[in-house]
């Protein structure tokens, strides 16, 4: 198979995290005889500085002509006083949009390994924890109406969603649950707003092909306790772009570190996705070979599955980062309550080293 994967390394962490989901691609290219061919592309903090701007037409395009897209990270500090109309922020906003992909898939999968990592007790996670929220990424309030008024003592953003928008979402959502625990949360404030009764009522309408799956609903609020107080009632969540933004990062944490979580964004199957490692650009450490490149690995395992349809080679990738991690090989942020004992065995490592041990297993 010969493919195009747009790459699109960032700002911070970005590009550290990236060049070793390369390595990792390329190694299945070899191993199994495809043919990857890269695109670089510049978003976010990096495009700003270059051009003035966070994601230009020109690079856009280069996604929009590529099979798959890869990203690190966008933003930081730096480019904390822009003006809000170009924070590094609006390339995310523009890639989705651009290339509409509506649709963001975050598994939240406590790996066995990383058990201590995790905030909670064991008799909360038990086993383990393997969620997955399917986030609506181009509607709702980050895409509605907004303004401030003359006087700066006004602001409004509008939270707005059409049926079919909500369909979709809610569709993927039980197509997900089928091949899971049959089991779909849908995570709304409708006993505030109009919007989050639209979304009962498509998601009741379309729960009508799907009999055999169990639908419930949680206001937002009581999704959030119920995340962290019992996360293994969890299934499969459906949920608006904020409420699933906001969720999804408090799930990263449970599971025991934000290092660790791909996601993918993905649209009706006619173009390409957009995969990234949910982390933050985290400048304060990038160049330094101590960030986690297990997410954005993960991601590169997410794209060769959904955009590839590449199934052996994703369950590879994720098989050899399994068995690095069974082997005791941990990042600072994944070392846990086990920090100096990793350090005493000599398996503390970084960025690069933890790519090559990913590639080594592949290569096995």
């Amino acid at each position: 198979m010969e493919k195009t994967i747009a790459l699109i390394p960032g700002d911070g962490i970005g590009p550290d995290v990236v060049a070793e989901a390369v390595n990792v691609l390329d190694a299945v290219a070899k191993k199994y005889g495809h043919k990857w061919t890269y695109k670089n592309v510049i978003a976010g903090g990096a495009a700003i500085d270059k051009w003035g701007k966070p994601l230009p037409q020109d690079q856009l395009d280069i996604c929009l002509n590529s099979d798959a897209t890869l990203l690190g990270a966008v933003g930081g500090p730096k480019w904390d006083n822009v003006a809000p109309e170009i924070r590094p922020e609006k390339a995310l906003l523009g890639l989705r949009g651009g290339m509409k992909v509506f649709a963001n898939l975050r598994p939240a999968v406590m790996w066995k390994q990383l058990k201590d990592a995790c905030p909670l007790k064991d008799e909360i996670v038990g086993e383990g924890l393997d969620i997955l929220v399917v986030r609506e990424l181009t509607g709702g309030i980050y895409f509605g109406e907004r303004g401030t008024s003359a006087d700066g003592k006004t602001a409004w953003d509008t939270e707005k969603y059409t049926w079919a928008e909500i369909e979709r979402i809610v569709r993927m959502g039980f197509e997900f649950a089928k091949n899971r625990k049959k089991h779909l949360t849908v995570v709304d404030k409708a006993n505030i707003l109009n919007s989050s009764r639209l979304w009962r009522a498509v998601a009741e309408k379309v729960h009508e092909e799907y009999k055999d799956i169990t639908l419930d609903f949680l206001y937002i609020d009581n999704a959030a306790m119920q995340m962290v107080r019992a996360p293994r009632q969890f299934d499969v969540i459906a949920t608006s772009n904020m409420f699933g933004d906001i969720l999804t990062d408090e799930a990263s944490q449970v599971t025991g570190s934000i290092g660790m979580l791909a996601s993918a964004s993905l649209g009706d199957g006619t173009g390409p996705g957009l995969y990234e490692p949910i982390h933050g650009s985290a400048p304060d450490i990038a160049g330094k070979d101590i960030a986690n490149p297990l997410a954005t690995i993960l991601s590169a395992a997410m794209l060769l599955r959904y955009s590839f349809k590449l199934e052996t080679e994703a369950k590879a990738i994720e098989d050899a980062v399994n068995a690095v991690l069974d082997a005791g090989w941990r990042t600072g942020d994944i070392a846990g309550s086990h920090m100096a004992e990793v350090k005493a065995q000599g398996k503390l490592v970084g960025t690069k080293k933890m790519g090559e041990l990913v590639v080594a297993e592949l290569n096995k």
